[in-house]
């Protein structure tokens, strides 16, 4: 390690991050990122590393993607923040882009600059339009760092920061249990259900066949709120532009963030439907932010939008998500004893393993092998794997190589062959 490194790890453990930086380091993860161009990243020593995790998605096309840029760099000459009191074209240009694509009857846009900023808009939106307070989320979900946001996801972060809210107004049940969501429901006193399509930080289990309609009819029935949080499932990464469309549910409210930045600017949206807009009528300034839907990022955002949204775009998704399907049915073949599957919805994957173990050791043997993939925080059996949606095929098999490396000594470690 250089004197460098060593010394932004100190001044990072010192001000900023102690324990994470303690953390990744006792496990042999000492990686501060450098350069970065495309899937790759250079460590600040020179080491390079494809980039598997994105930051949960905010990279899906790539870090510094030229097109993403060069659109920044062009925003840069005529505009900045903006003022979020008055109409901007870059916001409302984006808005119209963003509704041409959404399913269904939504019609409304607000902006902000984090996924949880933009559901805590989804959850207070609810509310309102309801008159009702109770959210009903899923067990080891994860919704962002916010109050309200952190409240509907796991007790392990709300608990620690003293969010849960006032007790029973945020109800967890276990996801793929209709019979349970029917009982949270059932008192007819729930403003929202709010789910993430594919709960990433859970290890990204898949909806089992009628659940996310069962639950939407479940909604329409007991007058509660549908909130798709596609923050991770969103543009692009199923093989559809939102992920919700594989299943054929029309929620009330979709919330959108990390790929909408480009990896550039920060930026999300709630989009709902035009009945929800009258929560907004009341007061000019019920809901204001300062830097939601910030006028230069907005090109950029456009741009994610156009490339995504392309049919080719998408089949290319898809035929590279169905390389990983069938190298990785070769893999559980090869390492029975510790690789149970993957979790699979186009690009969005999760390598499930044997135990707990397996998900941190992952990490940390793919480090060394130079692959970034990160631990699911609320399954430890899974690790996440996040390819950006502009690889090829060529870079498949090689990812697909690198994972059979990983799990070769994985094996060997656990007393395997």
């Amino acid at each position: 390690m250089t004197p460098g490194k060593r010394k932004i790890l100190d001044s990072a453990a010192a001000h900023v991050c102690p324990n994470r930086v303690r953390t990744f380091e006792a496990v042999g993860i000492d990686l501060v990122i450098g350069r970065r161009e495309g899937y790759r990243f250079w460590d600040v020593d020179g080491r390079e590393l494809l980039d598997f995790h994105l930051n949960g998605g905010v990279f899906n096309l790539g870090h510094r993607n030229p097109e993403l840029v060069a659109t920044l760099r062009d925003a840069l000459d005529t505009l900045d923040v903006g003022n979020h009191h008055f109409p901007s074209a870059a916001r409302a240009g984006l808005a119209e882009a963003l509704i041409a694509t959404m399913p269904g009857e939504l019609e409304y846009v607000v902006f902000a600059p984090s996924g949880g900023e933009a559901i805590e808009v989804a959850i207070k939106t609810a509310r309102h339009a309801t008159g009702r307070r109770k959210i009903v989320s899923i067990a080891k979900g994860y919704h962002g760092h916010t109050g309200l946001a952190l409240a509907a996801g796991d007790e392990r972060f709300s608990k620690l920061f003293l969010s849960e809210g006032a007790p029973g107004l945020f109800v967890q049940v276990p996801f793929n249990d209709l019979d349970a969501m029917a009982s949270a429901l059932g008192g007819g006193d729930v403003a929202a259900v709010i789910l993430e399509t594919i709960p990433a930080t859970y290890g990204f289990p898949m909806p089992a066949s009628g659940y996310l309609p069962g639950v939407k009819r479940l909604c329409e029935r007991f007058g509660s709120v549908y909130i798709a949080d596609e923050v991770q499932t969103g543009l692009g990464r199923t093989g559809k532009l939102w992920g919700i469309e594989h299943f054929g549910v029309v929620p009330d409210i979709i919330v959108i963030g990390k790929g909408l930045s480009g990896g550039l600017y920060p930026m999300s949206a709630t989009c709902f439907r035009a009945k929800y807009e009258a929560v907004f009528q009341p007061d000019p300034f019920i809901h204001i932010s300062t830097f939601g839907g910030a006028e230069v990022g907005c090109p950029v955002a456009m741009k994610v939008l156009e490339i995504v949204s392309d049919q080719r775009f998408l089949q290319q998704v898809q035929d590279i998500a169905a390389v990983f399907a069938v190298g990785f049915d070769g893999l559980k073949a090869k390492y029975p004893e510790v690789l149970v599957g993957l979790r699979q919805l186009g690009m969005m994957m999760g390598i499930e393993m044997a135990d707990e173990r397996c998900g941190p050791l992952f990490s940390k043997v793919a480090f060394d092998h130079g692959l970034l993939s990160v631990y699911a925080n609320n399954d430890p059996r899974v690790s996440q794997l996040l390819p950006p949606l502009i690889i090829d095929r060529t870079l498949a098999d090689e990812i697909i190589d690198r994972v059979d490396q990983t799990l070769q000594v994985i094996t060997a470690m656990l007393g395997g062959r």
